[in-house]
């Protein structure tokens, strides 16, 4: 599913326009993005899951092209965790 057919869902089932879907679905993922920046980094929806950041620290690759070593650097990365109703839904 793309962002496009995500606000058409939106719009449809809580029968509101796709320009006020679109933009509560763009706050929504503003609203998230500034909470993994925070000090805490952590979004939890309760049934849905959990966003949280994740510090991975340097380590050791291979450029598949060449097969040389690189060094990958330190980086700041997102986790997702599903909730149970996520995991029950999906089954």
């Amino acid at each position: 599913m793309t962002k496009t057919e995500l606000i058409d869902h939106m719009a449809t089932e809580a029968k509101i326009s796709k320009e006020k879907a679109s933009t509560a679905l763009n706050a929504m993922i503003d609203g998230i993005q500034k909470a993994l920046k925070s000090k805490d980094g952590k979004v939890q929806l309760t049934g849905f899951g959990t966003f949280s950041t994740v510090q991975r620290k340097e380590r050791k690759g291979r450029n598949p092209g060449t097969g040389a070593e690189i060094t990958i650097p330190a980086q700041k990365s997102v986790k997702f965790k599903p909730g149970k109703k996520l995991k029950d839904a999906v089954k």
